[in-house]
């Protein structure tokens, strides 16, 4: 695995607000990487979360711009083992300068040939908690063009103080109804080769492509959010129990829902 980081790197992300990781596996691994999500992908079936959540049916229903399936790690051991790996954990927490990164949410993301494209969206937004220094790493498993469907970043808008986010149904541009400022920037797209990766801030404004192609296009990624982050009010992807037992402000703590994987000082104790 490609996991070093120079202080170009990290200093290039904290400006843009992305990062772009060729050959970050290698062929070995991006076949243990395929295996793993193709497997569960298949397991789970039809069920877009392994549990009952308020806000997102768990049976996925019309998937007109991707298959999506979250937190497979909770019931596939060989995702668990791919999500668990401190060494992705310490690449989150040195790009965004925390000291401990929990899961937020795996996905698989798989768009079918001819789907549709991704409207122009911030993530954080949508989640339970409120971070500047969310980060997700997105990680290719089919080589990713033009074609079909790669994403494409909006530099430094992760510094922008986006307050409104207006449902954008299948209007790719509302971003830019409401932010017209942001129309002055220029996208970056990220074309991949399979087995290279990207991770991006939480409030980076970002949207992807059609598949213009016959072939589907798979990604896995994972969010992740700072430990200590604290519960806003949002459900999300919390299943019913924890909702039941959160109230606005506790602390995102339980290991059971969002396991903490990388710790700068328990890794400072080790050595």
């Amino acid at each position: 695995m490609n996991h070093q980081l120079s202080n170009t790197h990290i200093e290039f992300y904290q400006k843009n607000g992305y990062l772009i990781v060729d050959k970050f596996l290698d062929d070995r691994e991006l076949a243990v990487w395929r295996e793993a999500v193709d497997e569960a992908v298949a397991a789970r079936k039809n069920n877009r979360l392994p549990y009952n959540t308020a806000k997102i049916p768990a049976k996925a229903q019309g998937e007109a711009v991707f298959q999506q399936r979250i937190n497979l790690w909770m019931d596939h051991p060989g995702v668990r083992r791919l999500m668990f790996d401190d060494r992705i954990g310490k690449m989150a927490a040195d790009l965004e300068g925390v000291d401990g990164i929990r899961i937020w949410h795996d996905q698989a993301l798989i768009k079918h040939p001819w789907a549709n494209p991704t409207t122009w969206h911030q993530d954080n937004t949508k989640w339970s908690f409120s971070s500047e220094h969310a980060i997700t790493i997105w990680v290719a498993l089919d080589n990713v063009t033009l074609q079909n469907g790669c994403m494409f970043f909006l530099p430094g808008s992760h510094k922008a103080r986006l307050k409104d986010h207006p449902a954008a149904g299948n209007r790719v541009g509302a971003m830019f109804e409401t932010y017209p400022e942001l129309g002055g920037l220029e996208p970056a797209p990220v074309v991949l080769r399979a087995g290279g990766c990207s991770f991006h801030n939480g409030l980076m404004v970002h949207a992807a492509h059609a598949n213009m192609t016959p072939y589907p296009r798979r990604a896995f990624t994972c969010a992740y959010m700072p430990n200590g982050s604290t519960f806003n009010g949002t459900s999300n992807v919390l299943p019913d129990s924890t909702l039941e037992s959160l109230q606005i402000g506790d602390v995102l703590d339980d290991d059971d829902q969002n396991p903490l994987i990388y710790s700068r000082r328990q890794a400072e104790r080790i050595c």
